[in-house]
This record gives C-alpha cells, structure tokens and sequence, in this order.
C-alpha cells in the first residue's frame, strides 16, 4: 500500500480531509475531526513510509499521519472496492499526470488513523521491535531469548518483531524449516540463521507482488486490484494439499493464540518437548 501511493502523495500539499459517512462500524481517528482536519489543511506531505505494519505520511508541520490497517483496511488512490466502506479521503492540490487525492478504506471497521507529534512517533517507535526487514541473526537471538512462547506467536508480537503479519509468519517459518510450535527462547544458532534469510526472503516477495488477495477479495493494492503474493504461498490457506517443497507432507491447520497457522509436518518437524 505504502508503495502504491507514495508517487501520488509525497511532495503533495493537503488541501482538505474528507471524512466519508459510513453506516457501518466507525474507526478510530485521533484526534477529533475538526481538530485533524485543521492541523493538516495546507501541510505538504514530506515523505511517505512503512513502520511496522502502519503506513505513515510525514508532513512538514513536524506532524505525521499513522494509519493502521488492521486485518481489513486499505489505502487507495482508485475507486474502492465498495462506496459504503470509504473511512477518510486526502484531497491535494492538483499535479498533472498523477491522482488529486487517496483515501482510507475498511470494511470491518478495525483500522485507525491518527495524527502524531514529533514526541508521539518518538514514543511510538519506542514501543516496536526491529524492523522484520532488517533484522540479523544476532538481533534474532537478542529478542526471542527472553519468551519461551512457540516461535509462531513470538513473531506475530510486534514489541520483539515489527512487521510480521499471520499469513507471512507461517510462510516464513514454512521456509525456514521451522516448526510453528518450537520454543522461541530453544531455536538453535543455525535455525536463527534460516529465520533471519526466510524473513527477508519472503517480505520481499511479498512486497514485490503487492501482497496477498485471499478468497474473500478483502485485500486490495492501491489501485484496487488483486496482490500477487498468494499464487507463490507455500502453506497459507493450503490445509489437506500436498506441500510444494518435500512434495510428501500434507498442509495442515492449527490455531495458536486464536490465528491459524499452516504449516508442513515433514518439512517442519513438531518437537517433542513443546
């Protein structure tokens, strides 16, 4: 998403914020709307970015835009997917060749957008692990070290991690040859070393096929069209198919802190002691 609007909004002055009638479940936004819409009429957006899974449009007003998706929401710069969906709308000053404005659009109703001091996104950062597509092996030992929970939900908690959603979590241990079930604080040098390189490997796919479009159609890219990710899934919602990797294991389904997990018992060895 961040990709996808950034050539559209970095460089751009806000000339209004349009805060869409929605008859369904409202989303956050701090602070009031009056409030937001004051301090962010004639900003410039300075730089446009990714932190953790939030998307943040850093104006010149030493102010920044943080808006969290959640499991549902989307930022577009084409017509949503539905009219009865559409949260916040952006409208800038006008740029030949490129969109006039990008909105936030959720259909459930889970995401938030808010507007943060320079001390606010301080404190924010303070909060979050290192960044999943940087962190080394080292940095790995260094976070898991202390939690003992299985590796699956250890990576879904963004104080040790930022940047791991549910679906990535199981690809990425599918790649590394990890169990989802394996203590954190018991990963080995060599299976850190996997994890770090599986982390890397498939975020950046992810990112270069603009992500997952599952069967309900709930994700969308900027534009409003499908990701790429979900024709390269190894065992994301592949339950009862033969794993693609060892070509012998069945996919299975399990559900860990209240998320399925997918994973290959063969490729993925289930340890003893869990």
């Amino acid at each position: 998403m961040v990709r996808g609007i950034r050539p559209h909004a970095e460089g751009r002055t806000i000339l209004d914020v349009e805060f869409c009638r929605c008859p369904r479940r409202p989303i956050e936004i701090i602070p009031r709307r009056a409030a937001f819409r004051s301090r962010v009429r004639g900003a410039t957006i300075r730089r446009v970015f990714r932190l953790a899974k939030r998307a943040v449009l850093e104006l010149d007003a030493d102010i920044s835009i943080v808006i969290e998706p959640r499991m549902t929401g989307l930022l577009l710069v084409s017509d949503p997917p539905t009219t009865q969906h559409r949260r916040v709308c952006w409208h800038l000053r006008p740029k030949s060749g490129l969109r006039n404005s990008f909105e936030f659009w959720d259909r459930r109703g889970l995401g938030t957008v808010r507007l943060l001091d320079t001390q606010q996104m301080d404190h924010l950062r303070s909060r979050l692990g290192p960044d999943a597509m940087q962190i080394e092996p080292a940095d790995w030992k260094r976070q898991l070290a202390g939690t003992s929970r299985h590796i699956k939900v250890a990576l879904l908690d963004q104080s040790l991690v930022a940047g791991i959603g549910n679906l990535y979590a199981s690809e990425i241990l599918h790649m590394a040859g990890i169990s989802p079930f394996k203590r954190s604080n018991l990963l080995p040098p060599n299976a850190l070393r996997r994890l770090a390189d599986a982390t890397q490997a498939v975020l950046s796919d992810a990112i270069l096929h603009e992500g997952s479009t599952l069967s309900d159609g709930t994700y969308r890219n900027a534009l409003n069209k499908d990701g790429g990710y979900q024709n390269y899934h190894r065992v994301y919602d592949r339950e009862g198919q033969v794993c693609s990797c060892c070509e012998r294991g069945i996919i299975r389904r399990a559900v860990q802190a209240q998320r399925s997990t997918f994973y290959c018992p063969i490729c993925q060895r289930t340890p003893r002691k869990t």
